[in-house]
């Protein structure tokens, strides 16, 4: 049986990660214990959690001409996610960010969204030909729009990344997505309700389909049937958070696109993301299918 394929259109990150004893609280100089230099952001990373869990993957979106454009690049293609929907501009700035990491995983993270990446670049008709779902994030409205659109003509899943970003960005796009999965800061964004729940109910209120929040540690919520259900996510030991809730979404999109109700897919994810806290490393630290059907067997 031929894997699902995913589309996933949004941006890719070069991260420079710095580990340190603990975050800083005021201005000053600090000592790194280690430094790495690994791939991220939310769409590119949901597209390498996809291949390395089993399916296939595609990544649409925009890079510029420039060694952080051709490093992504490179990461991309050896992690197999299918790059013919990239657009590379050459006077273009690609998106890069510095990480701040204590011990226990958590981060600050400063992201520079790149420069002179053209709004107007094209997301190939093509690219969802043989998909099985697509996923965006809201860092490329044009691109997500114009991928929701194409995915709908085929009655194709459409999942939506709504991570933080402008309300008017994100009631564009959460109004052409059939599952809508918020970040805790993203659901805030939108519903301008900082309890997770009643942001939850807000947003049911104003769209259909499947919505649902990542808590982190805490797990997600889900709004079925008029109510709001928890699913848990396992315990484990966070090397880096950076990237779990990317990996959270392409996991969903690849069990939606595998036929597992809601439920049981926001499960799979859970399980893959808390590896990927475990394990960090960015892209590299992916964890299998295997390692995440093992954890969700003992979970």
């Amino acid at each position: 049986m031929t894997a699902p394929r995913i589309v996933c259109c949004g941006i890719a990150v070069l991260d420079q990660a710095w580990d340190l004893p603990a975050l800083p609280l005021v201005p000053g100089k600090y000592v790194a214990g280690g430094l790495r230099v690994v791939g991220g952001g939310m769409a590119a990373t949901a597209a390498v959690a996809v291949a390395k869990l089993g399916g296939r993957s595609a990544w649409c979106g925009r890079l510029g001409a420039d060694a952080a454009g051709f490093t992504l690049r490179e990461g991309l293609r050896r992690h197999d996610v299918d790059l013919s929907g990239v657009t590379i501009a050459r006077d273009g700035r690609s998106p890069t960010s510095a990480l701040l990491v204590d011990p226990e995983g958590e981060r600050i993270l400063a992201v520079f969204p790149g420069e002179g990446l053209p709004d107007d670049a094209p997301v190939p008709a093509s690219l969802v030909d043989d998909a099985a779902a697509v996923l965006a994030d809201p860092r490329w409205v044009g691109g997500a729009e114009r991928l929701f659109a194409l995915a709908a003509a085929r009655g194709l899943p459409r999942v939506l990344d709504a991570d933080i970003a402008p309300r008017e960005s994100l009631q564009r796009l959460a109004a052409l997505a059939d599952h809508v999965v918020f970040s805790q800061r993203g659901l805030v964004a939108f519903s301008g309700e900082a309890d997770a729940a009643r942001g939850l109910a807000m947003a049911a209120s104003l769209l259909s389909g499947t919505l649902g929040v990542t808590l982190g540690a805490e797990g997600s919520l889900w709004w079925r049937d008029g109510t709001v259900v928890p699913v848990g996510t396992p315990r484990v030991a966070a090397r880096d958070t950076t990237g779990c809730g990317d990996v959270f979404h392409g996991a969903y999109a690849l069990a939606i696109a595998e036929g597992a109700p809601v439920l049981r897919a926001a499960r799979f994810a859970a399980a893959a993301a808390a590896l990927k806290a475990a394990n960090g490393n960015g892209w590299d630290g992916m964890p299998d299918r295997a390692a995440v059907e093992a954890m969700l067997s003992a979970w």
